[in-house]
């Protein structure tokens, strides 16, 4: 049976490690690409983050019938804005993009498209900006704020990261995902940002990078570093009633195997958990 496309709600992971790509045949089964997330909702296309997943989405894309696509970036660290110069429908005049961020504080004079042509489309990139043929449309978001894009109502709040970060709760027909990356917890509380995310929600993507032994490994400590655990993970997701905890953005030397064995563990203390890994697609109906 054909699926139709306007009464759905899934979330398809391109990308889905931390930091820096890391090709190999010991993260094959989870990927290697970094973070590049999309959610088809209600007949809508909305893109979170532009790691180096976005080179794969766009392939993919080039093979679908031009649409309206709505991006979003939590902050511009490098892996996840890689893959922006190599996402192929940007050099169709066919496609039409809304691109969604807030201005990091060291560029609070600017808007986002001055930001985004700057500094995401860098002069490192080997691709010129000329050559982008797209419709690109910029949105400054204000952390905090409510918006709607037709049925989809998207609520935004700031996690800790170092230069800030932005975390995502996309809502449509009373089911909610939750996109909450690049964000450390705190050592005496859980998040009231996190919490308020996602509460309730359907789906909730969080950064899990490290373990808690990995995070406070008195050899290299890992507190400051802008993530979090899965450990912590499992409280934010016990303490909001999330039904489904996505464990996301993976430690570069973490292999395929030991995340399988770190997913084992998360599935003992919170049994509707899943592992990210590219490829995957899950919906919150």
């Amino acid at each position: 049976m054909e699926t139709n496309l306007n009464s759905e709600f899934v979330v398809q992971f391109w990308g889905v490690r931390g930091s820096i790509p890391t090709p190999g045949s010991e993260t094959v089964r989870y990927g290697g690409n970094t973070s590049c997330v999309e959610m088809r909702v209600g007949g809508k296309r909305l893109i979170f983050d532009g790691g180096t997943g976005l080179r794969v989405l766009g392939k993919s894309l080039r093979q679908q019938k031009p649409e309206e696509t709505y991006m979003f970036f939590t902050h511009y660290h490098w892996d996840h804005i890689q893959g922006v110069p190599f996402f192929l429908p940007v050099f169709s005049e066919e496609h039409i993009f809304h691109i969604h961020g807030q201005v990091p504080p060291d560029g609070e004079k600017m808007h986002m498209k001055q930001h985004f042509r700057e500094r995401v489309l860098h002069i490192n990139s080997p691709v010129p900006i000329k050559e982008i043929q797209a419709q690109l449309n910029y949105h400054d978001l204000v952390c905090e704020e409510i918006f709607n894009i037709d049925e989809i109502t998207i609520e935004t709040r700031p996690l800790n990261h170092p230069n800030g970060a932005m975390g995502y709760r996309v809502s449509w027909q009373g089911h909610s995902i939750v996109y909450c990356t690049d964000t450390e917890h705190f050592p005496d509380r859980l998040d009231d940002n996190v919490l308020q995310l996602a509460r309730d929600a359907d789906l909730l993507i969080y950064d899990a990078m490290y373990t808690d032994e990995e995070y406070h490994n008195p050899k290299s400590p890992k507190v400051g570093w802008g993530h979090s655990t899965w450990q912590e993970g499992v409280k934010a997701a016990i303490a909001a009633k999330v039904k489904k905890l996505v464990i996301f953005h993976h430690e570069p030397n973490h292999s395929d195997d030991l995340l399988d064995r770190i997913g084992i563990q998360v599935q003992e203390t919170f049994p509707n958990a899943v592992m990210a890994r590219e490829g995957l697609i899950l919906s919150a109906i």
